[in-house]
């Protein structure tokens, strides 16, 4: 009889555990008012558990009207409008991978490129009317400022068929440093929804180098196949070879201090970007990014407080 109640028990905390994993993870993608299926709910929860429980955890959520289901999707809200959004964002964000690997392959033929991958929002398959294409880009090390300095001019003279304003690339590490400093929710959900689309082993070697992610997403798998292996350009070849000097060390150097630099003034200017966010980037010598502190930590502290709140209405509404 005690084992039984024990059993019983056990049972209960395990699937209250599951309930709470689920709950959490629909409230960090209703911060964007973006629906998650089935596979995606269970591919982004912070802990493994098993396909049964899973199913009859997510049951008693929508039972309790915590969690509503339209067609495929599952949210928060009660709103079937959100999952016509969501099927027309994933439309239009289909045409635009199509244009971001077009722009890939261009973009890997620069000096020192040695990966290419989408980010960002389009990286989960949301996108509008306004969206743009966020790269992730992975340079040779100690060659990042070089390859980011040649590509942004490049961009800033032909406009990339004049829509310069499309495509960013404001995310860039080296193979120095391929694991992510800043270890989160927020990080582990951007490293595991990354599209490789060039560069097959270097994005091998990332993967490796931020097995942390598992820590936070053990049920999700990476999407190595879809980058294509580094093509050897002659070219491209010639011009790397002409800055492996100490020459080159110094330009990379200069071209680190005088972006920062810029970038340090627009900051202290509140300049604002594209899409009305001040200006803030972190650089290094083996990185190039958005500054954590101007949106990731104030994301990060938002989720926490959703996921609070959240829970307590869910111990309320159990406890009726």
């Amino acid at each position: 009889m005690k084992s039984t109640v024990t059993l019983v028990e056990q049972n209960n905390k395990r699937l209250l555990n599951t309930r709470n994993n689920i709950l959490a993870t629909l409230a960090y993608f209703d911060m964007w008012d973006y629906p998650l299926t089935y596979g995606e709910i269970f591919l982004f929860l912070e802990n493994k558990y098993g396909q049964h429980d899973f199913t009859e955890a997510l049951d008693q959520l929508i039972v309790n009207k915590l969690v509503f289901h339209f067609d495929k999707f599952y949210a928060l809200k009660n709103d079937y409008m959100i999952a016509v959004r969501r099927n027309k964002g994933n439309k239009k964000a289909a045409e635009l991978i199509i244009k971001a690997k077009e722009v890939g392959a261009f973009l890997i033929r620069f000096p020192f490129v040695r990966g290419i991958g989408i980010s960002g929002s389009l990286s989960k398959n949301c996108a509008d009317d306004n969206s743009d294409i966020d790269f992730f880009i992975i340079t040779e090390r100690n060659r990042l400022w070089l390859a980011r300095t040649f590509m942004h001019m490049f961009k800033k003279l032909t406009f990339l068929v004049g829509k310069q304003h499309n495509y960013c690339m404001n995310y860039y590490i080296d193979e120095a440093q391929l694991q992510i400093v800043e270890k989160n929710i927020y990080t582990a959900i951007e490293v595991a929804t990354i599209i490789p689309l060039e560069g097959d082993t270097t994005f091998e070697h990332f993967y490796k180098a931020n097995a942390w992610m598992h820590d936070f997403l053990p049920n999700k798998c990476m999407r190595l196949a879809t980058a294509k292996p580094l093509k050897k350009l002659w070219y491209k070849a010639i011009l790397e070879r002409l800055f492996n000097n100490s020459f080159g060390n110094w330009l990379d150097n200069a071209f680190m201090g005088i972006t920062s630099g810029r970038w340090n003034k627009k900051t202290e200017m509140k300049k604002l970007n594209m899409r009305g966010s001040i200006m803030s980037m972190a650089a290094s010598k083996h990185f190039a990014k958005p500054s954590p502190e101007n949106f990731q930590i104030k994301l990060i502290e938002r989720y926490r407080i959703k996921v609070s709140t959240l829970l307590q209405q869910f111990e309320d509404r159990m406890a009726q």
